[in-house]
């Protein structure tokens, strides 16, 4: 019998309010409203690419600033991962992805390693491009940093040609993270147990 590999992470501070629910073997459904309308439109099409169901539904001090919801739905998203993955038997736990979105090009590197590791900076180019609704590399960077956190896994980022259009940069990093995920999470009949010589990850 086939295991379901589903989560559901709920994250209330002072700050914010933040309920998710994750099918990691879904069809790319999803539910998303966190108050950030570009950060909806990415988990939206995250969850389509990477083939998840996710729901989010969060609630935070925007009349600050986004920094704590977009950080704290990466702490979400990272620990229903890592809940929903349970012990990793049997998962590919590598992929390699490259996306393409117009001028744009990325390639996301996964490794489901026990390891919290993000390269810190993915390109001194990108950041000459304007944001895309009030959002930006930076903002990715830290959404992304939360998530690895808390799903202790390396992502390491390279973005290889970049133009004017932030959106499209954005976009083509959701979209290959999504789809690298997707490939390392996959269980492969081959592999016994866990996926390390430690015999844990």
């Amino acid at each position: 019998m086939k295991k379901v590999r589903v989560a559901k992470v709920k994250r209330k501070t002072k700050e914010t309010d933040i309920q998710i629910s994750l099918n990691i073997d879904g069809k790319g459904k999803s539910k998303i409203s966190t108050g950030i309308g570009f950060l909806d439109h990415m988990l939206e099409l995250f969850a389509k690419h990477g083939l998840f169901d996710l729901e989010i539904k969060a609630k935070g001090d925007l009349q600050v600033d986004i920094h704590h919801t977009n950080e704290d739905i990466g702490i979400c998203l990272g620990q229903a991962f890592n809940k929903a993955l349970d012990k990793k038997t049997g998962i590919r736990r590598f992929a390699d992805k490259t996306v393409p979105m117009d001028e744009a090009l990325v390639r996301v590197v996964i490794d489901i390693s026990g390891r919290p590791f993000i390269n810190p900076v993915w390109s001194d180019r990108a950041f000459a491009a304007s944001e895309a609704e009030g959002y930006n590399l930076e903002y990715t960077r830290q959404f992304f940093q939360a998530l690895v956190n808390n799903f202790p896994i390396t992502i390491n980022v390279s973005i290889l040609a970049s133009g004017p259009d932030m959106h499209h940069l954005l976009e083509a990093i959701f979209k290959a993270t999504a789809r690298a995920l997707d490939e390392a999470t996959q269980i492969d009949p081959r592999i016994k147990g866990v996926p390390s010589t430690k015999g844990h990850i």
